[in-house]
């Protein structure tokens, strides 16, 4: 029984002295690769300011997509492109065998949001023109970094397991994600890691306190007629859209205080003197829960038949994208959280804090937080981890949701934009090519790439993902999508307009053979505060 007992204990110490070897050993490794992103500032630069030069508006990202996915393929990467049956979607994949962790982050932009980097007061690349008045094209600039950095360890040090790296096409109308979960493109991954822009430092687990949505679009169809010689044979399609949207308009007074809805009427007729024969209106309809959500497109549908039947017109209806509301992993949140906090937050310089504050003066930002935390420049001390939501009056929406409710995901923000913009924006656009974008980019390859490290070795930390994603994520709320098989992904959005800007926009893609930076090819003097009296 002593011999057995002695035994045990050595097992036991060997174990932990094995253990802890390896922890060493993972500690070396992400301090390795740390350092190894540190000198990839110049690529970084490279890759963010390329893509925000393209500026493509949802599902015509054809130049981001060429430009990144060449990228991956000369460092190995197998691309399957066209996924889900969207020209710009496609996935990347390296490694073999599990664990398989998916990387992502969205690549397109904002209608109407062109805006000269580094210029604090309105003055666009080209007017009217799309702009990245978000930050979207910066995050897969940064899963790339991480993921070749993470590649030459995994190669050096054999160590097993499948990268797949792959953008969220058309975000901005929530119309790719969705499908890619339905047909069965995240169906083998074992864990998520998405990025998304933002002013600081972060990752949070739980109920994300957002909104799901469904964006719907009805089309009336009547009979034209002379509105001035014979009216009365008309049958006015705009009459029905008109009718929808003021039902709608009283039915928010019996609508909870979490839903959000707006509309935009997409096509009113053509001219004023023939009876419009067609018309169509999209909405986007949100709320807190699934439930919700599709006793709000139930209505929506209800009501368009109802005012149809009213005109004498008929309608039809067409889901054009979907989001659920957000929930995401607390294991994997608070492993990223640590790396996060080994990592902290950028070293900004005195140009890149009186850009901030020039803008923040320009924009009229609010002076705290909706937590109470002062907005006075860039983020100077790390946002901390975030747990659920206790209550949320609803907000915006984002279809990573529907990936998060199918595979274990977090969304890692990293701070490239800046503190107390109006979101959505040409204002959001102005540091997303400016050394601001750069160094937040770095620094959250640098979190991503450590937490890759950690979740490649230690295979603890995709088990305990799932662990919380079916005892607690999922334990009493069910994924059910909006979509059905037959729903097509909405691909003829944006078209038209990128076939108009496009040229335009040609003429200022960055060319990085010629300048060192887009800021250099565009003669801004960094940062540009006034402007400059010719």
């Amino acid at each position: 029984m002593a011999s057995f007992s002695l035994f045990f204990a050595l097992l036991l110490t060997l174990t932990a002295q094995a253990q802890k070897n390896d922890s060493l050993k993972v500690a070396k490794l992400k301090t390795e690769v740390i350092k190894s992103l540190d000198g990839k500032q110049k690529t970084a630069q490279e890759m963010v300011d390329m893509v925000f030069s393209f500026s493509e508006l949802g599902f015509q990202e054809t130049e981001s997509a060429a430009y990144l996915t060449n990228i991956l393929q000369k460092n190995g990467f197998t691309i399957e492109k066209g996924i889900a049956g969207i020209p710009t979607a496609w996935m990347a994949k390296w490694g073999n065998g599990k664990p398989v962790i998916a990387l992502g982050s969205d690549i397109d932009c904002i209608p109407k949001a062109s805006q000269k980097p580094g210029v604090a007061y309105k003055e666009p690349i080209v007017v009217d023109a799309p702009g990245h008045g978000e930050g979207h094209n910066s995050g897969l600039p940064l899963v790339i970094l991480s993921a070749i950095e993470v590649k030459k360890i995994m190669e050096r040090e054999k160590i097993p397991g499948t990268l797949i790296i792959w953008p969220g096409v058309a975000e901005e109308v929530v119309g790719s994600k969705a499908w890619y979960i339905r047909d069965g493109y995240f169906k083998n991954v074992d864990a998520c890691i998405f990025t998304h822009v933002g002013n600081n430092m972060g990752v949070s687990w739980g109920d994300a306190g957002n909104n799901g949505l469904v964006s719907v679009e009805f089309k009336f169809e009547g009979s034209a007629a002379h509105a001035a010689g014979q009216p009365w044979r008309g049958k006015s399609a705009l009459d029905a859209v008109e009718l929808m949207d003021i039902a709608w308009n009283f039915k928010r007074e019996h609508l909870k205080p979490t839903q959000r809805s707006h509309y935009v009427i997409t096509d009113g007729g053509d001219q004023p003197n023939v009876v419009p024969s067609k018309a169509s209106v999209w909405y986007y309809l949100r709320e807190r829960t699934y439930e919700d959500i599709k006793g709000m497109y139930d209505d929506a549908v209800l009501y368009a038949k109802s005012v149809a039947a009213m005109t004498g017109t008929t309608v039809t209806h067409k889901l054009l994208g979907t989001a659920w509301p957000g929930h995401f992993n607390k294991p994997i949140a608070e492993l990223v959280y640590k790396n996060i906090q080994t990592v902290g937050l950028p070293t900004w310089d005195s140009a890149d804090q009186r850009l901030a504050r020039a803008v923040q003066k320009m924009s009229n930002a609010p002076k705290k937080t909706p937590r109470g935390e002062p907005i006075d420049g860039l983020a100077l001390k790390l946002d901390s981890l975030n747990g659920p939501v206790q209550f949320s009056s609803g907000g915006g929406s984002d279809d990573i949701a529907d990936i998060a409710w199918n595979v274990p995901t977090v969304v890692v923000r990293y701070p490239s934009n800046i503190p107390g913009t109006p979101g959505h924006s040409w204002v959001d656009a102005i540091s997303m090519a400016t050394p601001i974008a750069h160094k937040g980019v770095v620094a959250g390859s640098k979190v991503v790439a450590a937490s890759l490290l950690d979740m490649l070795t230690n295979a603890r930390a995709i088990t305990d993902a799932w662990d919380y994603y079916k005892n607690v994520q999922t334990k009493e709320v069910k994924y059910i999508p909006f979509l059905d098989a037959t729903t097509p992904p909405a691909t003829h959005l944006n078209k038209k307009t990128m076939e108009e800007f496009r040229p335009l926009l040609k003429k200022y893609y960055y060319d990085p053979s010629k300048y060192k930076t887009y800021l250099e090819q565009l003669g801004i003097q960094y940062p540009q505060l006034e402007k400059k009296a010719f």
